[in-house]
């Protein structure tokens, strides 16, 4: 039975790019992508083909075809559903709209959570600098920022799709691995992945001043070949991200500053909240984490902590 990848998800359908290649006469004359439709025994089993996956399929005489088998994920994505991802890029603009620190935490926690690995992109870099005088002006505390997120131990990118800042840094990276670009909707994803390459031109949306964000350019989740070799997935931006898949004793976990200090509580599954003895918060008060950080995790605990008392 012949093997591929799912490469884009739309309307109940599945776009499965064969292992081997597909002849026009061999399918009824559709060439390239096979259009596939999932066994209905996926619902009972109440699972769902992802775009990444691995899949085994039969072609019909009308040139479409039926997914019957999902290969074992090495990952997997709720929001943005997508599956054997091993990078996340995490796009976050400067200004328009403005850089939400407690946003990126979240995107963090969730990413660290699901094993992959964090990328963050700090985009839009030409609207902070002053044109006339080339300095920074909005963002001049847009260094410490920067800093704070490398000395966590994150890779930490700096791009201006505008003006072509960044964009060979960015494309290292996702050189021959499978990425996947998430963040609020306008912060530049898709203009990014316009500027990597070209030929795409995927739809760009305005900032609504008003509202403070973009409207929602991409709509559905599609793998994108790089003609470096990789894949980048493009996404749907979203501004929301709940905890319902992790327990408030392992959100401390997601914090990377924060593991080894852990080691060094007094009492073991400490929470870092009020425990006598917590090494994590003794590190915030003399300054070595991030009182932002540490008033992320906090929110991020009561989050998680109400949804357990509703639920």
């Amino acid at each position: 039975m012949p093997e591929g990848l799912i490469v884009k998800a739309l309307s109940g359908y599945y776009y499965v790019l064969p292992d081997e290649p597909v002849l026009a006469d061999e399918v009824g004359g559709f060439a390239g992508l096979v259009q596939c439709r999932a066994r209905g025994i996926f619902k009972k089993r109440n699972i769902s083909p992802l775009v990444g996956d691995r899949v085994e399929f039969e072609r019909s005489e009308n040139g479409e075809g039926t997914v019957t088998e999902i290969c074992p994920r090495t990952s997997e994505l709720i929001r943005p559903p997508v599956s054997n991802v091993e990078q996340a890029v995490l796009v976050f603009s400067m200004d328009e709209p403005a850089l939400n620190l407690q946003l990126l935490d979240k995107f963090l926690v969730h990413i660290e959570y699901s094993g992959l690995e964090p990328v963050i992109c700090f985009s839009k870099q030409d609207l902070i600098r002053n044109p006339e005088e080339g300095e920074k002006g909005a963002g001049a505390d847009s260094e410490s920022v920067y800093r704070l997120y490398e000395t966590i131990g994150y890779k930490v990118l700096i791009t201006s799709a505008k003006e072509g800042e960044g964009v060979e840094q960015v494309r290292e990276v996702l050189k021959d691995r499978i990425s996947v670009f998430s963040g609020q909707s306008g912060v530049g994803k898709s203009t990014l992945l316009n500027a990597l390459m070209p030929h795409l031109v995927l739809e760009t949306g305005e900032i609504s001043m008003r509202l403070g964000r973009g409207r929602h350019t991409t709509r559905h989740v599609e793998l994108i070949p790089l003609p470096e070799g990789g894949w980048v997935a493009d996404t749907p931006g979203f501004s929301q991200l709940d905890f319902m898949e992790m327990e408030p004793e392992e959100l401390g976990s997601t914090f990377r500053e924060f593991v080894p200090l852990s080691e060094e509580c007094r009492f073991r599954g400490c929470l870092h909240h009020k425990e006598p003895g917590c090494r994590v918060r003794e590190a915030v008060a003399e300054g070595s984490v991030a009182a932002t950080r540490y008033e992320h995790y906090l929110l991020f605990l009561e989050e998680m902590k109400d949804r357990k008392r509703r639920y």
